[in-house]
Parts: structure tokens; C-alpha cells; sequence
């Protein structure tokens, strides 16, 4: 498949994975730490939820159907980051409607969160953007959260034990994803909003946010957020 499709308007991870296959290196071998210097990138965690779509209600199964197109051009706590949203449209269909936007995306986070392993740079991104989310007395004010981000995973990075590795890493963008998903609440215009405005590589999480939030509201739900 990525032979046959994937030959144009590649970069980063998913440029070094192609480059492996054409010299005949298969995954998950493509994304590993010992083949892909590119393997901590944005890249896993642009496509794969889709699995999460095929396999409502069933997030065990969503991660065994996107484990090797994962690991195709991840490795380290980017498999978790992209396994997360995975998690999410796998568990979308089970919201419950009775609860506010805030509280569906809180559940949402807390939930997926249990799949990843403590030990994991992505579960510290969800805990501390979770955190300081609920934290904080201004539910409109991301910038705060986000002023956060940059200062924990980059500009302090490796004081908080962490390493900086550029604007398309999978971490920084991570965190702002989650971010986008809680102050947006699940409404489609603020979540794309503040997830275009928060920098960084920032068309990626918001695309599959949006994708997210498609997914539960349905078609007719996601035209009534666009009257007229």
C-alpha cells in the first residue's frame, strides 16, 4: 500500500519510513529507534484514528487493528500519543449525551487515559493539560494552558526531565491537541478554533478533532453548528 500510494508530499517520519520500504525494509521495523531518527514525530498520530472509527465501543480491539500502522513511523511515547486518539473515536460512540460539552470531553480524556502507561511521556502531557485544565478559574482561557505547554515541554523542557525535538514532535502537539479538545468542549467551531490558533504544527490535532467531533455528533448534528 505505501508502495503503491504513499509517493508524494511525504516528510519527517513518514519520509524516512518510505525511504526504508523502497530499500526493502518492512514495519514495524520502519519506525523503529534503531531505523527512524524521525520516530518521536507528529506523523503516527495523523491517520490512525481512523481505526479508532472502525471499531466503536471496542478500544481493545481499535489498538490491535492500528498497532502496525502505528509503529509503521512511531516509536516511544509517539505509538501512546497516537494510540490515544485512537482511543477516542473508538469511544465516541459511547458519550453520554446527558453531560455538558466540558464534562463529554473530560470523560473522554480520562477515559483514554487509563490505556497508556504512567510511565509515558504522552501520559504526562494528558495528566498535566487534564490538570490545569480543571485547574483553572477561566474555562475560556486556553491561552493560559497553552502558555504552560510551551514552557513545560519546550522552554524548560529539560528541566521538567523532558527533551524538545522541534515543531512537528509528537509531544508538543499532543498536548495541544488535548488542550483543544477540553476548552472546546466538543463544539466544532471552538475546538478547530483554538486548535489552528495554538501553534506549532497545529492543522494536524485539529484535523482529527474535528474529525472526533464529526463522529459524534453525526452529519446532521455537525450542519446545525453551520445554520444557513
Amino acid at each position: 500500500g505505501w508502495e503503491r500510494h504513499v509517493n508524494r508530499f511525504n516528510w519527517v517520519s513518514n519520509a524516512e519510513a518510505r525511504g526504508h520500504i523502497s530499500r526493502g525494509v518492512t514495519p514495524p521495523m520502519t519506525g523503529s529507534m534503531t531505523a527512524n531518527i524521525h520516530r518521536l514525530a507528529i506523523d503516527a498520530q495523523l491517520t490512525t484514528e481512523i481505526f479508532g472509527a472502525l471499531c466503536p465501543a471496542m478500544p481493545d480491539r481499535a489498538l490491535d487493528l492500528a498497532d502496525l500502522p502505528i509503529r509503521t513511523t512511531a516509536d516511544g511515547h509517539a505509538i501512546h500519543a497516537a494510540q490515544f486518539y485512537v482511543l477516542l473515536y473508538s469511544l465516541a460512540t459511547q458519550i453520554d449525551p446527558a453531560l455538558s460539552g466540558r464534562d463529554q470531553a473530560i470523560w473522554l480524556c480520562a477515559t483514554a487515559r487509563r490505556y497508556l502507561p504512567n510511565t509515558s511521556k504522552a501520559a504526562d502531557i494528558v495528566d498535566f493539560v487534564l490538570a490545569d485544565f480543571q485547574e483553572n478559574p477561566d474555562p475560556t482561557d486556553w491561552e493560559r494552558t497553552r502558555g504552560r505547554i510551551h514552557d513545560r515541554y519546550q522552554l524548560h523542557a529539560a528541566e521538567n526531565g523532558f527533551e524538545y525535538r522541534g515543531w512537528t514532535e509528537s509531544s508538543i502537539n499532543f498536548a495541544c491537541g488535548v488542550m483543544a479538545l477540553l476548552y472546546g468542549g466538543l463544539d466544532y467551531r471552538r475546538t478547530v478554533q483554538i486548535g489552528a490558533m495554538s501553534g506549532w504544527d497545529s492543522d494536524n490535532a485539529t484535523a482529527t478533532l474535528g474529525g472526533l467531533i464529526g463522529l459524534t455528533l453525526g452529519m446532521d448534528g455537525l450542519r446545525a453548528q453551520f445554520p444557513g
